[in-house]
């Protein structure tokens, strides 16, 4: 479905990603983790047409989406839920789910915004409540029931659990699993990595604009690496690359020699490979 092949994107003079590849299926709730700084952020916006990537291509359903504007790639069925809710404080909760299908045509609007109400029912409660009384809680569930208002195929979310009690964060994650059933394929940025894989498929881990490592929402829970460096168990490693095609882990970027699971690491049986730069 969406599909970004060797892409790039700089702030001026600073490469903020390099060479991403990364792939979303139909279908599927894709988790996309990393520390802050990652460059997560810089990716969903990329996708979604605030940012134009200096190299590579962007395709959504085989169509190339990269250079297109904001609304066009909307109306494609692509939606963007931004971090820290960006709700229209000042507007009441309907107003602002109204505004999330600004662009349809269709006769229902209405039923969707009902729809919605099912959905979150603290939004039907607060309906007419403007957005800027609400919760922290209420506000990210409007935010993301604004995007489904759009009616997406795809429907990406950045950092939907920031600042929240552990409650609503498993709240928000249920309606996130529920989406799939529902048809909607969702890519979610989390640098809560344990949340994030508990509900996804498929998983990339980000690290200083590359990615470092992909697999399935298993494998990725089960890596020694993202056990220590995103699921708090043991000491923290750095992830980086080497000359090995392989997954890996490394404490130090500079230092290869400190890999702990390259098959290149000489404590491992074989001579190590100089890391890239």
């Amino acid at each position: 479905m969406l599909q970004l092949r060797d892409v790039s994107t700089y702030y001026g003079q600073i490469r903020a990603l390099e060479l991403i590849n990364l792939e979303v299926r139909s279908g599927e709730i894709v988790a996309l983790i990393g520390a802050n700084g990652a460059g997560k952020t810089t990716m969903l916006n990329t996708i979604c047409g605030l940012l134009e990537p200096r190299h590579g291509e962007i395709t959504f359903e085989d169509k190339r989406i990269s250079g297109l504007p904001v609304e066009g790639i909307v109306r494609l069925g692509l939606c963007h839920v931004p971090e820290r809710r960006q709700v229209f404080s000042r507007m009441s909760v309907r107003d602002n789910l109204l505004l999330g299908a600004y662009h349809r045509r269709d006769s229902g609007v209405r039923q969707d915004v009902q729809r919605m109400y099912e959905l979150f029912p603290i939004l039907g409660q607060r309906q007419d409540q403007t957005a800027g009384t609400l919760s922290g809680g209420e506000q990210q569930m409007l935010a993301i029931a604004r995007g489904l208002m759009s009616r997406p195929k795809l429907l990406m979310l950045d950092e939907p659990s920031v600042g929240l009690a552990p409650l609503v964060v498993r709240e928000i994650l249920r309606v996130v699993a529920d989406m799939r059933s529902r048809g909607t394929t969702v890519l979610l940025v989390e640098q809560n990595a344990k949340a994030a894989l508990g509900v996804a498929d498929r998983g990339y881990v980000l690290e200083t604009g590359r990615v470092v490592l992909e697999g399935t929402a298993k494998e990725l829970t089960e890596d020694e690496g993202v056990q220590m460096s995103y699921l708090g168990k043991g000491k923290k490693l750095q992830f980086a690359r080497c000359h090995a095609e392989t997954r890996y882990a490394c404490e130090e970027n500079r230092a290869i020699n400190s890999c702990v699971r390259c098959p290149s690491n000489e404590r491992n049986g074989s001579k190590p490979a100089a890391a890239d730069d």
